[in-house]
């Protein structure tokens, strides 16, 4: 509890205090006032003087102005107690209310508690602690057990853990070692590191973080841009007619002023909008957090709607739903072992850099240097030729079985595929694709069970590639060797697909991606290995690269309007009856407290809900990797 709320909390128990003993107590009508008069001053002088203020600042009709004009005018017609009661449980009301908003903004100002407050710095031999903005690209900084990363970069020396929940929401901690690029808001566990900074502190991933958290109350959805509308011709309205209410029955039906004056007075405290006031932007507020819980960042509550809406899903392939490293995937040996064909492979490929060359090698996983390879000779266009314990080993492709006159048997499958031979003998294939990410089966599964009606795939790579990646993971269709001025062509016709009411969001990472993420509805982008271009142009940022993560934001946006639409329908229905009631002279200053207070309240108890985070993305994990075996 802050010290606000306490300082108020006292206020409300040093006014129960006076107003007990004043109604309990046996005293004249005087004495009642004066009591009841010093308890309203302790509990109530902050409304009015709020009232006063805003008046003053030409913003007359708000909720402090409508409770100050209902309990002065009650305290006016001798009703002291319920004068009193009525400001009394507005204030009880106003601190629950500033509690849960204070609660979930800890919540979320915890999550996001990742600003470095220092880093240290090596300069000419010496360590010195100073401010992350004054460290330069170039500097090299120590990082200790127990500290916060704070600036991205490129570890130099050392072997650690990183824990990344805060960022990504992964609760296992990563390896890391030298070569390794570590991005600002980690905490390191282990190990000490040395590493050298890669970007000034503005253009970190904590700052870019920060900066995406802290504006995203500034972009409202249509939700909360209805809502301030309705504010500013709701309470003028409901104003002018207790104004009437008060007014017109007596001089039209000649009856006594009072009574009526009554009902307008508890027409005014009913009519209170603070349900809507506070508990619609808290729950994007905290739908907002609880997608940040998951490792999605949403720039605002209108792409946070947005999102909810989305029916068609259109993806990237490299980087989005593959890892865009190469893998080998299936060996086709030709009268020898399999292992024995990946070691004639990787001993001719060991020596290159080339990405397919690393993925044999790896896919090996042995020693290579134990082996003779002698003679290497690269072959432009075509592959390696090399000579292993004496015998001549060529790996290539088929230009390179042809060249050497070596017949052999073509494979039809999607990918890469290197041939081998040794001594002129053809020995077998090796197919390197590249790998699915583990979640993108399930991701694509997921969104379909949440109502997207359609899931496509832009893609700049082979037909044949496209296409077998496409019937993996179950997409509807595939568009495949676009370059990045098709990819928006191919968004353009898919949006003018799209129906009036539905959204279409376009899922990216590369630097290619960043003119379709900008014309899409909802800009997705991959951003933990994302392009800084991807990121910026974006509306959503996915900070763990996993495609699944989409569908656990647009469980978690469909939530939130769910409880937005409860919340208006809610406030608004008891609303309207407690008024209808009011102006007919049954709801009485009692009930007019908690058509207000009590309807404030479990507005806001409502709204709170949007920041769990719900339970299926907890086992999204083991779930994912099951979808991706099964494929």
């Amino acid at each position: 509890m802050t010290k606000k709320q306490k300082k108020q909390l006292y206020r409300i128990l040093t006014a129960v205090l006076i107003f007990l003993p004043v109604l309990w107590i046996p005293m004249n009508e005087t004495g009642k006032f004066i009591g009841f008069l010093v308890c309203y001053a302790v509990i109530g002088w902050d409304i009015i003087w709020k009232a006063i203020s805003n008046i003053l600042h030409g913003q007359v009709f708000d909720e402090n102005f409508l409770m100050t004009v209902a309990t002065v005018g009650a305290m006016c017609l001798g009703d002291y107690k319920e004068g009193v009661a009525v400001m009394l449980f507005y204030q009880v009301g106003e601190l629950f209310q500033s509690y849960a908003v204070s609660r979930s903004r800890r919540s979320i100002a915890g999550l996001m508690d990742i600003r470095p407050d220092y880093a240290n710095v090596v300069r000419e031999g010496k360590e010195t602690r100073v401010d992350p903005d004054e460290v330069l690209v170039g500097d090299v900084i120590l990082v200790k057990p127990g500290e916060r990363v704070p600036l991205d970069g490129t570890v130099l020396e050392g072997n650690s853990t990183l824990d990344t929940s805060a960022l990504t929401g992964e609760s296992m901690p990563r390896e890391i070692g030298a070569g390794a690029e570590v991005i600002s808001g980690c905490i390191n566990q282990t190990g000490t590191l040395r590493i050298r900074v890669g970007r000034p502190y503005g253009e970190s991933t904590v700052s870019k973080i920060l900066d995406l958290v802290e504006n995203a109350s500034s972009k409202k959805s249509r939700s909360e841009a209805f809502i301030t509308r309705f504010a500013k011709y709701y309470t003028p309205s409901v104003v002018a007619a207790a104004a009437l209410l008060a007014v017109l029955p007596p001089l039209l039906m000649g009856q006594a002023f009072t009574p009526w004056i009554h009902r307008a007075l508890a027409f005014l405290v009913i009519s209170c909008p603070c349900a809507l006031v506070i508990s619609v932007p808290l729950s994007f507020f905290g739908g907002i957090g609880g997608a940040s819980k998951c490792g999605v960042l949403i720039k605002g509550s209108n792409y946070l709607e947005a999102l909810a809406k989305a029916e068609t899903v259109v993806f990237d392939k490299t980087g989005t739903l593959t890892k865009g490293s190469f893998a080998v995937t299936r060996c086709y040996p030709q009268g020898i072992s399999g292992e024995r064909l990946l070691e004639l492979a990787a001993c001719a490929e060991k020596d290159s850099s080339h990405p397919i060359s690393r993925s044999i090698v790896k896919a090996y996983g042995k020693d290579t240097e134990r082996f003779g390879v002698t003679d290497v000779q690269e072959i432009a266009g075509h592959g390696i030729s090399v000579s292993l314990d004496g015998k001549k080993v060529l790996a290539g492709n088929t230009k390179l079985m042809r060249l050497k006159n070596i017949p052999f048997q073509p494979i039809a499958e999607a990918g890469t595929v290197v041939y081998v031979a040794e001594d002129g003998k053809y020995r077998g294939a090796v197919l390197i694709e590249d790998e699915i990410k583990e979640d993108a089966a399930f991701a694509v599964r997921e969104l379909k069970k949440a109502g997207v009606r359609k899931t496509v795939m832009l893609t700049g790579d082979a037909k044949a590639v496209g296409e077998k990646v496409a019937e993996k993971l179950g997409l509807d269709l595939a568009y495949t060797e676009l370059l990045p001025a098709d990819k928006v062509e191919h968004m353009e016709r898919l949006l003018a697909e799209t129906s009036e009411k539905g959204r279409q969001a376009f899922v990216g990472d590369g630097i290619n991606d960043a003119p379709v993420l900008a014309r899409a509805d909802i800009g997705i982008a991959m951003g933990g290995l994302g392009s800084d271009a991807a990121i910026e142009a974006a509306d959503i940022v996915i900070m763990t690269d996993e495609p699944s993560k989409i569908a656990s934001a647009m469980g978690i946006s469909r939530k939130t309007l769910r409880i937005v639409r409860q919340n208006i329908i809610f406030a608004l229905g008891v609303k309207g009856i407690m008024l209808l009631l009011g102006a007919c002279g049954i709801a009485s200053m009692w009930a007019a407290v908690f058509a207000d207070v009590g309807v404030s309240v479990i507005a806001i108890l409502n709204a709170v809900r949007a920041l769990r985070v719900p339970k299926e993305d907890r086992v999204l994990k083991k779930e994912s990797i099951r979808e991706t075996a099964a494929v």
